[in-house]
């Protein structure tokens, strides 16, 4: 089995190289655009379009003078292009290169988020059917509650990571939008079609208003979708620790040939993946503050964000990847044991089917306090001595004259709890044109 964390690409869209590429094309196509309006000869682009090509090593050594990344940029392109290089960033800021850069790196990690989910998405399909009649008991509190089936729990993460698909996509239209309006975003050295045309040829929307910056709630509402993600994945990874707990045992996350799980204890299959996971989460989350903090900036614009975004931006998509990845092996190899799920479901004595009883001598007529307090005095008595519920329910006189023995068999039914899991399934995976999702 060869576990893939991260797909190849989301390295890729933080490297240097493409980083710079993505500039360069913001460049050459703003002065495409200038040629349009005749603000600069035909014949230069074609140059700049032909010699324009940097060498990161080369930005990084004028970068340790000059202490400006994009100035660094700019002279290593110049370099290259000889006298025509002199209409290269004619009229533009840094952030106009900056922040629709980043624009399109951030489209281009949505899109392998999307592909990771996409693929989560199915695979829990998958398990769902497989597990829609395996019973196992429901908890609230972290106490037995009602049955239900390992399939309700695979479909309810199914449809968490639907919504979590949607918001993704949301989130990639809304962080979409490129600048190229000047210092101070009021076009005052170049027209508003430089900014149409150049965001036309990439994909993006232009930003309707903007400062020396595209704001940065748009940034923040992207950290925060992936904050979501990492939550939701978060849960999912603590659902399985918890059934993996030795005093559980119900399912368990691959444990692969030659894993070891403790230096000191050689029996031990510890949840390291879904620990793992949870782990990761908490630094996801964080990052949300911090984008959340670069909203307020000073006046048109101050650089505090900037230094927050190179790490968070990375780190973030590239932790999202590597964890939705991850819950794709642990939920594909998933060990599933329904005998201990059977185990598990019975150690109470048949308390879990409390309230069929209960809704039982309600239908029959009596009052819900009191039916409630005959159920309850019976189950407590099944709590403290250990004894089988049923069977001290046959034995309470005040309760046989209300329900027969064949009543009080009937209320132990599983199938009585899992007779909508059909109804549910089809609310999940089928659209109201029969449609499957």
């Amino acid at each position: 089995m060869i576990e893939r964390y991260t797909l190849p690409g989301m390295k890729q869209v933080w490297e240097p190289e493409n980083k710079f590429n993505k500039w360069l094309a913001i460049e050459i196509f703003a002065c495409e655009a200038l040629a349009e309006i005749g603000e600069i000869p035909r014949k230069a682009v074609s140059v700049i379009k032909e010699k324009a090509s940097f060498d990161v090593n080369r930005i990084n050594q004028i970068e340790l003078d000059v202490k400006h990344d994009v100035i660094a940029f700019l002279t290593a392109v110049s370099e290259r292009v000889g006298g025509e290089a002199k209409y290269l960033h004619m009229g533009l800021t840094s952030s106009d290169i900056l922040d629709t850069g980043l624009a399109l790196q951030l489209i281009d990690a949505a899109d392998i988020i999307l592909e990771d989910l996409n693929r989560l998405k199915g695979i829990l399909k998958e398990k769902a059917y497989t597990y829609k009649d395996t019973v196992m008991i429901g908890r609230s509190h972290g106490v037995h509650a009602e049955p239900i089936t390992l399939g309700l729990k695979m479909a309810l993460w199914y449809e968490d990571t639907k919504r979590n698909i949607a918001r993704l996509e949301r989130a990639k239209e809304v962080i979409g939008y490129g600048k190229l309006s000047g210092a101070v975003g009021t076009f005052a050295n170049l027209p508003p079609f430089i900014e149409e045309y150049v965001c036309s040829k990439l994909g993006l929307k232009p930003d309707p208003v903007s400062t020396q910056i595209i704001q940065r709630d748009r940034h923040a509402e992207f950290i925060c979708v992936l904050s979501l993600i990492a939550g939701t994945l978060e849960k999912h990874a603590t659902e399985i620790r918890h059934l993996q707990r030795t005093e559980v045992l119900e399912a368990e996350e691959p444990f692969t040939s030659g894993q070891k799980g403790s230096s000191a204890m050689p029996h031990k299959r510890n949840p390291v993946g879904c620990e793992n996971i949870s782990g990761l989460s908490r630094i996801v989350r964080s990052n949300c503050i911090a984008a959340m903090e670069n909203i307020p900036l000073w006046h048109e614009r101050d650089i505090s964000h900037s230094s927050v975004e190179r790490v968070i931006m990375p780190d973030s998509t590239i932790l999202i990847d590597y964890m939705v990845n991850r819950m794709i092996n642990i939920i594909e190899n998933l060990i599933v044991y329904p005998d201990h799920m059977m185990r598990n479901l019975n150690l109470t004595g048949g308390l879990i089917f409390s309230q069929r009883v209960l809704l039982d001598l309600i239908r029959k007529g009596m009052e819900r306090d009191k039916a409630y307090r005959l159920v309850q005095r019976n189950a407590m008595e099944s709590w403290r001595t250990g004894n089988d519920f049923q069977k001290l329910l046959m034995k309470d006189e005040e309760l046989t004259g209300i329900l027969s023995d064949k009543d009080i068999r009937s209320c132990f039914d599983i199938e009585y709890h899992l007779k909508h899991v059909d109804y549910i399934f089809s609310r999940v995976f089928e659209s109201r044109t029969g449609d499957i999702h």
